[in-house]
């Protein structure tokens, strides 16, 4: 027999230097673990609530996060730097489902000694796209701020796998974010503040208590990522420290003691201090068949040292900066028993190097726990609702009917806000929501879809108004919206189908876009949900119009209107059961006080850039004159087109002219 002995550090050839650690065989069966616990069995019916939820109980397990749960270099041999490109899913510490414990220690593979019917693990090598990945939708290289597209991936996997049933099966979901933000803090200090950490976190979350019934998510907080310049300081590790400065600079760079330094360890401490506060606001315990635990096992992790008191290279990829799969090990053990201690007694001091022994449920403990379970009270604080950049754009709604049709609506002229199952959007940048947080005009190109005045739909109506967010009151199911950020491409977009830039002659195409994501979306009943589609354009048009009166003509921009009405029209049978509402074209000459008034701060070197015909030029110029004929014939020409009746052929659609933008004040300060 090859091997007849129990195994040993000696008898396995390991050592803690990695050039000797270097075979697979080997690494495979030091990273095993044993499991002493007698009770695996499932509660005796499946249970209802999140606080009475055995391990066994779990059907099905996720994780969303950046390259650490990815699995960047996770099996990489020692100093094959380019390896740790290969993303090792299969032995990630929260989602991993290569081989079985004995071998391999991830979260999965111990629940699977529990449940062998667990599915959603990821397996093998590859990115969150390929089929192997399952529901490990870690994307290497993400920040908070690209959570929410993960969760709509996730969600849209989950709902479309006939192996999951989302309104019985169980789910553990993983969530572990942040090392990134703390990497590139120092660049925009403002963009990955503690602020804006949590509100994406909030706005990930969010989407998930929404969308994900039966549900535990584990929210790991973030380490304490300055501890990493030991390991880059230290010398004769072998470390790449030209790659190291290059990935993580605003923790690698900074002189010890610098203000730099503080101001990254304060950063740091707030991720951490405010994630405590939005999971302790209790905005996700509001039913019992979901919660978010937040699992503080690496709050005070400290670099992993070898006998000598060395930074232990052998906890992390040949790069340096990624887990080796000791540490995604250690991560699993100690993440298991994290969910297996009372809330207020969570270990938030796990040291990597430690013998970790995992826990066991028991007879007086059997459950996962969570802040009921552990009889645990969160501490009394202001309610944290995330506000956008410090303000709050709140809405309170005093309509008490919030009832819908009884019975269901039939014609379009007798819907109730409750009856609206869909809304959706077409434009330019002011529905793509261009610019909205942002703090400086270097972030004017990201598009805050979720924060868009007709279709976003992040947080809720209490800290966002947005016209979702508002029907969301009436009805909670409403689906469409966009949140986040990103293209118009992205997931988390939906039926945000706005373009930045877009005239009214890229209308069609966005209309033909919006028909065919409504009848490919499995959430989406086409013929049988009432649809609310809001339309608005023309800015862009009337900013150039002065360079090609022809082709900015009325003429033209009535028939592109036209023609996208009539896509949607079609008699009614290309969009049956659907409201448009078409918001008229904006007047933008009060704009001009904004970059005439020397007293406002706005940036009038890029007047002749952002909208040149009307910013740029007297007073009386032609130019200006023509904007004026131009915006006076474009609301003109709607409105006559909706006038005809052209689109009121049919009890089960229509169009309708929202004029509260024709005539717009600039508002003025004190």
């Amino acid at each position: 027999q090859e091997n007849p002995y129990l195994f040993t550090y000696r008898n396995s050839n390991y050592s803690s230097s990695p050039e000797t650690s270097n075979t697979e065989e080997v690494s495979q069966r030091i990273y095993g673990t044993n499991i002493p616990c007698f009770d695996r069995n499932p509660s005796d019916t499946v249970p209802v609530s999140v606080h009475n939820l055995k391990p066994a109980d779990i059907r099905v397990i996720a994780a969303l996060g950046d390259s650490i749960t990815a699995g960047n270099g996770a099996a990489s041999k020692p100093h094959d730097v380019l390896d740790v490109l290969t993303q090792y899913r299969g032995v990630s510490w929260s989602v991993g489902g290569n081989e079985n414990i004995s071998t391999v220690t991830t979260l999965a593979n111990i629940l699977r000694e529990f449940n062998k019917l667990l599915i959603g693990y990821s397996l093998g090598t590859g990115k969150e796209t390929t089929e192997n990945a399952a529901l490990n939708q870690a994307v290497a290289g993400n920040r908070a701020e690209h959570v929410p597209a993960q969760v709509r991936r996730l969600v849209d996997l989950m709902k479309n796998d006939t192996k999951i049933n989302m309104e019985t099966d169980w789910k553990v979901i993983t969530v572990f974010i942040g090392g990134n933000d703390l990497c590139d803090f120092c660049k925009d200090p403002v963009r990955y503040s503690p602020e804006n950490y949590t509100y994406n976190l909030q706005i990930a979350l969010d989407m998930l208590h929404r969308e994900v019934p039966r549900a535990f998510v584990n929210l790991v907080t973030i380490l304490p990522i300055a501890s990493l310049r030991e390991l880059h300081m230290s010398q004769g590790n072998g470390c790449p420290k030209l790659l190291m400065r290059t990935l993580c600079p605003c923790v690698v760079n900074p002189t010890n003691n610098s203000n730099e330094l503080k101001k990254l360890v304060y950063f740091n401490k707030r991720y951490q201090e405010r994630t405590r506060q939005l999971v302790e606001s209790g905005r996700y315990d509001t039913t019992d068949d979901f919660t978010v635990v937040m699992q503080p096992f690496l709050m005070n992790v400290r670099m992993p040292k070898t006998q000598e008191g060395l930074p232990d290279s052998s906890y992390f990829a040949p790069d340096c900066f990624h887990f080796s799969q000791k540490s995604h090990s250690q991560a699993a053990r100690a993440l298991w028993n994290n969910m297996l201690e009372p809330l207020g007694k969570k270990t938030d001091n796990q040291q990597m190097e430690d013998e970790i022994v995992l826990r066991c449920p028991s007879e007086a403990e059997p459950f996962l726990r969570t802040y009921k379970n552990s009889n645990y009270t969160y501490p009394i604080q202001i309610p944290v609702s995330v506000n956008i950049h410090r303000t709050n754009y709140g809405s309170q709604l005093l309509c008490e009917d919030r009832s819908p049709s009884s019975p269901p609506a039939t014609s379009v002229h007798y819907l109730k806000p409750a009856d609206v199952k869909v809304i959706a959007a077409l434009g330019d940048s002011l529905t793509a929501g261009t610019g909205i947080a942002s703090d400086n005009l270097l972030e004017l190109d990201t598009e805050y879809r979720g924060l868009s005045w007709s279709i976003g739909g992040d947080a809720s109506l209490e800290s966002v108004t947005t016209l979702p967010n508002i029907f969301r009151e009436f009805n909670v199911t409403i689906t469409g919206y966009s949140t986040g950020i990103g293209s118009e491409n992205d997931s988390n977009a939906f039926l945000n189908q706005a373009v930045p830039g877009a005239q009214a002659e890229h209308l069609p195409d966005q209309a033909r876009n919006l028909l065919r994501l409504m009848k490919s979306d499995p959430r989406i009943d086409f013929n049988a949900d009432w649809k609310l589609i809001t339309v608005h354009i023309g800015g862009n048009d009337l900013c150039n119009c002065c360079k090609d009166p022809v082709h900015y003509s009325a003429a033209n921009f009535i028939r592109r209107i036209q023609e996208t009405l009539d896509i949607l029209h079609k008699q009614a049978s290309a969009v049956p059961k659907a409201i448009v509402s078409l918001v008229g074209v904006m007047d933008l000459l009060p704009l001009r006080q904004l970059f005439v008034d020397t007293q406002v701060q706005c940036p009038t070197y890029m007047a002749d850039y952002l909208c040149s015909c009307v910013l740029t030029g007297e007073e009386n110029s032609t130019n200006l004159t023509m904007v004026r004929d131009f915006t006076r014939d474009y609301q003109l020409g709607i409105q006559r087109l909706l006038e005809s009746g052209r689109y009121d052929t049919h009890e089960n659609f229509t169009v309708i002219l929202q004029p509260f933008l024709q005539n717009p004040k600039i508002p003025l300060g004190q």
